[in-house]
């Protein structure tokens, strides 16, 4: 028996959502302790990635895209603004709203945090190899994606 399932019920042991709910702990950990110096958090991370990906955005696209609550965000934004990885500027096409852009400190910083969970990928998958985890996030992309349409 492994020792994750050691004295654990058989039917727990063979449960999807449990499984799946224990391995989120466990990367959960996994990739604060990644970031743990580094001052920024995986809400700071997903807006980094998401500006370098898709360029200048709006706030509320950034949300809609990194799924970052509008309560969050704010606070996520002025703190990447605060240490100089982003900047706000007025949308030269509706004065109402700002458009946020990664600054070049915002990309190095990014790239640090690109390192560290790569690392915290390969310390959370060891026990996988190169193809069974290709298989592994195509699995779990083919469950949310499912999930997201409904």
């Amino acid at each position: 028996m492994d020792i994750a399932h050691e004295g654990v019920a058989g039917r727990l042991r063979a449960l999807p959502t449990r499984l799946i709910n224990q391995v989120a702990i466990v990367a959960d950990r996994t990739s604060e302790r990644a970031l743990d110096t580094t001052g920024s958090r995986r809400h700071h991370y997903a807006l980094l990635t998401t500006l370098r990906e898709f360029g200048p955005d709006s706030q509320a696209e950034l949300g809609r895209r990194t799924r970052i609550d509008r309560s969050d965000i704010v606070a996520a934004l002025n703190d990447l603004a605060e240490r100089g990885f982003i900047e706000r500027s007025p949308d030269p096409g509706d004065r109402r709203r700002n458009i946020v852009t990664i600054t070049r400190a915002g990309t190095g910083h990014l790239d640090e945090l690109d390192q560290r969970l790569d690392a915290a990928q390969d310390e959370l998958l060891r026990a996988l190899s190169a193809t069974e985890r290709r298989e592994l996030v195509g699995l779990l992309t083919r469950i949310l994606d499912d999930h997201s349409r409904g």
